[in-house]
């Protein structure tokens, strides 16, 4: 299907001209359309952005929808600032006409999107939409380098075993092919590598950055949060590694977040880890981002990587992201339940499961 003929690029492409030039002479920002629309259910920059970008288009809910052709239907809402949205049910005969309008137009435009034919192009599984070029990992420009945790300080033998695994050095070995595969589906065309933290070059400081595990193994993970304004920090004790946890600066106070073990048949075993989903432009190069997925342990670097790669869970995540925070830095700290030994997908919208976010709420 090519980009004229396809329904939903059509659609991101009105939606566009609507909030640029439906006024002459008001060009009305994402945010501040985001704002005007939020009502109870907030909406982002970030989630507009998605229902404009022609390259890969996402069709607003239907509420959503609704919102944006009563906001364009009547001049009432720009005369002030900020911006509002006039009760549909106070809308002159003339602003309701051109509501009506507006709304055979854009859900037409919508229910073209949304069928079964407009999808196929873009579905890999019948009745699921392809991954491909689309998601919060997804990179228009490469290269993207995962660093991975190396166990241990001593250097590589001089001499190698010709039966040893360059994978053999590095730890975190399910997360590393757990996402790596994800992103090589999701930028087929990108060039997507792993190395180990020990033998980073110069030049993999400038790409797109995804650092896996913690400050223990991976010295990658340390330099860079070193260089980055977020409050969180991650401490070890290496008398009592249960003793570790996840610290947070806030307004003064000093909050804790340990792992939880539990004793079973005399053995201290970990049934919930904390994960730590962290982005931001990249200290080195800020045309790049750096990605950090952490955790006290390896559950919960696996944990950090599968809430965006769970097929179940990854749509829903993205979306928690697109509606919570409008910057292009923010991190997550959340549970991470391990069940007879394997960590369980984050759901971060689920009561109880984030224990911080960064940006807080009344910081943004």
């Amino acid at each position: 299907m090519s980009a004229v003929a396809d329904p939903g690029r059509v659609l991101a492409k009105r939606l566009r001209e609507l909030r640029k030039s439906w006024w002459p002479d008001v060009s009305i920002t994402q945010a501040e359309l985001a704002e005007a629309i939020s009502g109870r259910k907030k909406a982002s920059l970030q989630l507009v952005s998605s229902w404009e970008r022609v390259a890969d288009p996402t069709a607003p809910p239907e509420d959503r929808l609704n919102a944006i052709l009563t906001f364009f239907s009547s001049r009432r809402s720009i005369e002030r600032r900020p911006y509002r949205l006039v009760s549909e049910g106070d809308l002159t005969p003339e602003e309701a006409a051109t509501r009506a309008l507006l709304r055979d137009e854009l859900f037409a435009l919508r229910a073209a999107a949304l069928a079964p034919d407009a999808a196929a192009a873009t579905t890999d599984v019948p009745g699921r939409p392809s991954i491909v070029g689309r998601g919060p990992w997804h990179y228009k420009v490469g290269p993207v380098v995962i660093v991975c945790a190396e166990p241990g300080t001593e250097a590589p033998p001089a001499t190698l075993d010709p039966d040893r695994s360059k994978l053999s050095r590095l730890a975190d070995l399910d997360s590393l092919f757990e996402l790596h595969g994800h992103l090589r589906a999701v930028n087929p065309d990108l060039e997507v590598r792993y190395v180990g933290a020990r033998d980073m070059q110069e030049d993999d400081w400038t790409a797109h950055l995804v650092l896996l595990g913690g400050i223990d193994w991976n010295d990658a993970t340390q330099d860079a949060m070193r260089l980055t304004p977020i409050p969180v920090t991650q401490h070890s004790d290496d008398d009592d590694p249960s003793r570790g946890c996840f610290r947070v600066v806030s307004r003064g106070e000093t909050h804790s977040f340990p792992p939880e073990f539990d004793n079973r048949g005399g053995a201290r075993v970990l049934v919930q880890d904390v994960g730590h989903f962290f982005r931001a432009p990249n200290p080195m190069n800020r045309e790049r981002t750096l990605t950090v997925c952490n955790g006290m342990y390896g559950s919960g670097v696996y944990g950090a990587v599968r809430t965006l790669t769970h097929d179940v869970f990854r749509e829903k995540n993205a979306e928690h992201l697109a509606q919570t925070f409008t910057g292009d830095a923010f991190s997550l700290l959340f549970r991470v339940q391990v069940l007879n030994g394997v960590a369980a997908t984050p759901d971060w919208t689920a009561p109880g499961t984030l224990l911080h976010t960064w940006p807080e709420v009344d910081e943004r």
